[in-house]
């Protein structure tokens, strides 16, 4: 890429990231300083002298830590078992292991009571009585949900940490003496590190900002929960502001403490391993000793799944204190895709993720240019800050986005023009933001796809063309986008599925009925009496049945690099 033309992409991609995401955070974080024309640090110290914020602060970080550490303790040893041996059906187990990515943890929550509440599944079936197995405060139904949910993120990093690791390394600790565990332990696990804090630290940003499922489960001691509930005070009040600030500093604070800790160690992960790991190969009786972890894993992490898909199936209040539904109806799913809410929503996020994947599409094809086909010295920088929405929290990119919203509505010079009232003020009609939050959280998987697809493409294809006369935009069109077509799909996908079920960013910015997305839509019909709760279970499954088939076809295209998409 010429390098006038690699500067005029940098420019412009840098200055519309700056636009959509730096303006949003510092709006944030302006809005809990600037006061009345005044900087004051009274309401950030409110924040910690008011025991009900710092409750909830301590209560998120109780989820985060959870949720992470249960997460590792459930990804490392499948990751590990995957790389060393070779039993029969492991292709199926670990491609299972990635199922629970198909359902959000908060639709999961609706199928998991059913199935292990006070008068649920487990306790009918075994005669109980009500036993809480989710815990006081539901901390530990919150932190079980997310953990079945994310951990596939955190497996995946570890896999490919572990595929790069030369086993050269490990021969060599083994002639001298150290034994399998400690090789682990003393060799593998120090070179895992990078790749173990990338998938842990999304893991630990997305739980501990998460409100969803807390707001699903009931669980409102809790900082997603109480900002949301703040949001009809954030135009009078600056304490809202405040806190989300104090997210952002945690977050972004946790994830600089971790890459200082880790980030040093990723010297010895820079090159591929040189040579083939011995995958040893287990007989019969081992094997199934080997697949039982993975059995176990993935049959735990689709009980919510399992308990979705019966309360769908179940006729509304048949199921009260038995095993399974007392009577069994497709009328939910008939109803999920007949309700006035659903059709609107269905409608709206189809519309919404579509233009957020046309605008990753653009975006991410030029940093990807930029990054991979320039010599630009600065490359790096556009790269970093095209992954840094991942490291962001939703909640916070939502809040933001209102934060601008609110400015762009009370703007003099259009204050009083309808049109621009109509597109700008969220509570009118939130479309322009929903759009942008989609295509700025979720720009980083198109740019990874399309990274990996032109490190993997010989820039001769281009230089021959370019030699016969080609213009670069003909060289594109004909020759570079054809050959990274399948990462481009592979991103796309993605883009388009976790859009259409993003959580935070729907919850707060859809505030019209008109404009609910399918999240939205869920979350509401959650919370109506009668046959709401059934109908937002089989709006569920129509949205796993979605997601499986797109997280299928890009794990076909992308192979074991779709752990890449998934890390910041």
């Amino acid at each position: 890429m010429k390098n006038r033309m690699a500067w005029l992409v940098f420019a412009l991609t840098a200055g519309i990231l700056s636009l959509l995401f730096f303006w949003p955070l510092g709006n944030v974080v302006l809005g809990g300083f600037r006061v009345d024309g005044h900087f004051t640090l009274k309401y950030l110290f409110g924040v910690f002298r008011n025991p009900v914020y710092v409750e909830g602060l301590f209560n998120s970080l109780k989820i985060a830590t959870g949720t992470t550490a249960l997460a590792m303790l459930v990804s490392l040893p499948l990751a590990w078992i995957a790389n060393q041996f070779e039993f029969r059906g492991k292709a199926l187990f670990t491609s299972l292991v990635l199922v629970p990515m198909i359902l959000p943890p908060f639709v999961g929550a609706i199928g998991f009571q059913q199935i292990l509440g006070a008068y649920g599944m487990l306790n009918t079936a075994f005669g109980l009585g009500p036993v809480d197995w989710l815990g006081g405060g539901q901390y530990l139904g919150v932190i079980l949900l997310q953990t079945l949910s994310l951990y596939p993120i955190l497996y995946l990093n570890a896999v490919a940490a572990l595929a790069n690791i030369d086993p050269a390394m490990e021969e060599a600790a083994a002639n001298l003496g150290c034994t399998r565990l400690r090789r682990f332990f003393r060799v593998v696990l120090p070179l895992m590190a990078p790749g173990l804090f990338a998938g842990g630290t999304l893991i630990f940003i997305w739980s501990f900002t998460e409100l969803g499922t807390p707001l699903i489960m009931n669980y409102t001691r809790c900082t997603p929960v109480q900002i949301y509930d703040s949001l009809k005070e954030m135009g009078s009040n600056p304490f809202p502001y405040a806190l989300v600030f104090v997210m952002l500093a945690a977050s972004t604070g946790l994830y600089g403490l971790g890459k200082v800790l880790f980030g040093g160690r990723a010297y010895a992960m820079q090159s591929k391993a040189s040579t083939q790991s011995a995958v040893r190969r287990l007989g019969p009786g081992a094997g199934l000793l080997a697949a039982l972890p993975f059995a176990i894993v993935t049959g735990l992490a689709l009980l919510p799944h399992f308990g979705v898909i019966l309360t769908s199936f179940a006729r509304p209040g048949s199921w009260w204190q038995t095993i399974l539904p007392g009577q069994w109806t497709a009328d939910n799913y008939i109803a999920a895709l007949g309700h006035d809410m659903t059709i609107s929503s269905i409608r709206n996020s189809l519309f919404f993720s579509s233009l957020a994947v046309a605008f990753d599409l653009v975006a991410g094809i030029a940093i990807a240019f930029v990054v991979v086909r320039s010599n630009l010295r600065v490359r790096g920088l556009l790269d970093a800050i095209s992954m840094v929405p991942l490291a962001v929290p939703g909640l916070v990119m939502a809040f933001g986005f209102l934060s601008v919203s609110a400015a762009l509505s009370h703007w003099k010079p259009m204050a009083e023009v309808e049109a621009w009232q109509r597109w700008v003020d969220v509570r009118t009609n939130p479309t322009l933001f929903l759009v942008l939050a989609y295509a700025v959280r979720r720009l980083p998987y198109m740019v990874r796809s399309a990274v990996a697809g032109l490190q993997q493409t010989s820039v001769a294809f281009e230089e021959a063309a370019w030699n016969m006369g080609a213009s670069p935009w003909k060289t594109l069109r004909r020759i570079t986008l054809p050959l990274i077509a399948a990462n481009l799909i592979a991103g796309a996908l993605l883009t388009f599925s976790f859009s259409m079920l993003e959580v935070s960013d729907s919850l707060m910015l859809a505030q019209q009925a008109a404009y609910m997305p399918i999240t939205k839509a869920i979350f509401e019909l959650f919370q109506l009496l009668g046959t709401g709760k059934y109908i937002a279970a089989a709006l569920g499954v129509w949205a796993m049945a979605f997601l499986t088939a797109t997280l299928v076809s890009s794990s076909l295209l992308l192979g074991k690099k779709l752990g890449a998409v998934f890390r910041v």
